[in-house]
């Protein structure tokens, strides 16, 4: 089972330069790591809205959504999780991002 390595959770200073070597191009890097925060970011929130859904009733009133235990701790959960542009540029930065670009016509990670 491989263990899966933790991202931190607040912003770190990142040398511009890094992101620059991996494309030869800084925006173009951006780019890249802005499309996975996308992605990122979809995947989340679908996976979210999944685990709530569970608990919709049809007859729960007001007073009962609130207070439902499992609710919290579900959208809390998520609330913990890197911000995913963190994860993104964690990734991007590690290689575990394939992009290419058509104009150029080369493939990349």
């Amino acid at each position: 089972m491989k263990k899966e390595e933790k991202i931190v959770n607040t912003a770190i200073c990142r040398d511009t330069r890094q992101l620059d070597n991996v494309t030869g191009n800084l925006y173009e890097s951006t780019v890249i790591i802005a499309k996975r925060s996308n992605q990122i970011s979809v995947q989340s929130k679908e996976e979210m809205h999944k685990k709530l859904d569970e608990f919709i009733g049809e007859n729960d009133n007001l007073e009962e959504i609130f207070e439902n235990r499992e609710q919290i701790e579900i959208a809390t959960y998520f609330e913990q999780q890197p911000k995913p542009t963190l994860t993104a540029t964690d990734e991007f930065l590690k290689g575990k991002i394939y992009f290419r670009n058509p104009a150029k016509g080369d493939v990349a990670k």
